[in-house]
């Protein structure tokens, strides 16, 4: 990376398990990618006055090279799993990872287009 990572902590102390186990997703998404020239994760505690009480949230900004920006930032809604700063984190990294792999496919040409997907649908002959 470029810029060295940056890790945020709002509402709460730092948390040195939770760092490392950022530190792993994004190695494992640079591997993914390649590289990226910059990365900011924070993790959101919760209010006790909030609406959203008990419940953390992960926000990842990254940048991939050529500008590219990817950004994850979900709050959650009603949602347990949310209670635990571990599910958070690989909430956010997993839907990370899959916006990543999204932006890949596209610079790569590999995504069809509505055009091919009615060609297909139309050249297929019906069901007897």
């Amino acid at each position: 990376m470029e810029t060295p990572l940056r890790i945020s902590f709002q509402g709460s102390d730092a948390s040195e398990a939770l760092r490392q186990m950022i530190t792993e997703h994004v190695d494992t998404l640079e591997q993914l990618h390649g590289r990226l020239t910059a990365c900011h994760v924070v993790i959101k505690v919760p209010d006790k006055h909030h609406r959203t009480s008990g419940l953390f949230s992960a926000n990842i900004h990254m940048t991939l090279p050529g500008g590219i920006d990817i950004n994850v930032d979900h709050t959650p809604q009603d949602d347990d799993r949310f209670s635990s700063p571990q599910f958070a984190v690989n909430d956010a990294f997993r839907r990370a990872k899959r916006l990543i792999k999204e932006r890949v496919h596209k610079q790569r040409g590999e995504v069809k287009t509505l055009r091919e997907r009615i060609e297909r649908t139309i050249d297929q002959p019906p069901d007897a």
